[in-house]
C-alpha cells in the first residue's frame, strides 16, 4: 500500500470534509455498515483515510480507491 502525498491528502480534505457520503461497498469484515448507510466526513488523516461520523453511530474510516462511496450533497 502506498501513502498519498501531502498534496493528495489536502485535495481529499477539500473535497470531502464536512460533506455527506453514502457507502457503496467496503470489505471490512468487522463493520456492521451496509451499502446505503450515510454519514458526514469529520476529517482526513495524513494517510488519506476518510473518517466519517456515520448516522448509525459507527466511526469506520474509508480508504479511497479501496472502499467505494459517493458524496450526496
Amino acid at each position: 500500500m502506498s501513502f498519498p502525498t501531502k498534496t493528495e491528502v489536502e485535495a481529499l480534505r477539500k473535497r470531502y470534509v464536512g460533506h455527506r457520503v453514502r457507502l457503496i461497498r467496503t470489505d471490512d469484515p468487522y463493520t456492521h455498515l451496509k451499502p446505503g448507510d450515510e454519514g458526514i466526513v469529520k476529517f482526513v488523516d495524513d494517510a488519506g483515510t476518510i473518517h466519517i461520523n456515520w448516522d448509525c453511530g459507527s466511526g469506520l474510516g474509508l480508504v479511497p480507491g479501496h472502499d467505494l462511496f459517493e458524496t450526496i450533497d
